[in-house]
C-alpha cells in the first residue's frame, strides 16, 4: 500500500523528489501518512478534497481484499 500512495502521490505534486510515505501498522489496521510539501499539498487534497477522497477510496477497497483497514493521512512538510 505505502508504494502505492508514493505513487500517486509523485505523479500529483510539482516536487515529487519531497514526497514521503510512511505507514504504521496495527493489528487489524494501518495508517498511512503522506507528506508533501506545503506548495503541493493543495495538489494532494484536490478540489473539494475529492483527490484525498479518491485515494481514501482505492485504500478501502485494497483493505476489503485485504480484510485490513486503512486509515490516510496528509501532512504538510515544514
Amino acid at each position: 500500500m505505502k508504494e502505492l500512495i508514493e505513487l500517486i502521490a509523485k505523479s500529483l505534486v510539482d516536487d515529487p523528489d519531497n514526497v514521503q510515505v510512511s505507514q504504521l501498522d496495527g493489528e487489524q489496521s494501518s495508517i498511512i501518512e503522506l507528506k508533501v510539501a506545503p506548495e503541493d499539498i493543495g495538489k494532494v487534497i484536490g478540489k473539494e478534497g475529492r483527490t484525498a477522497q479518491a485515494i481514501r477510496v482505492i485504500l478501502g477497497a485494497a483493505g476489503m481484499k485485504l480484510k485490513k483497514r486503512f486509515n490516510f493521512e496528509i501532512i504538510e512538510k515544514k
